[in-house]
């Protein structure tokens, strides 16, 4: 029964650990823009490419 409770206490910190991941992550901005990565490739650079 001991080592239930062991695994049970082990589980949370882990779930822990990555709630606060998941916490920081979120404030340091990394889930900000998920839309321009996605159609960067379908933006025209031309305008970029002419001017050299």
């Amino acid at each position: 029964m001991s080592a239930l409770y062991l695994l049970i206490i082990a589980s949370l910190l882990v779930a822990l650990g990555f709630l606060g991941a998941f916490i920081w992550s979120v404030r340091k901005g990394h889930y900000d823009d998920d839309y321009t990565p996605s159609v960067r490739i379908l933006l025209d650079d031309s305008e970029k490419n002419t001017a050299n």
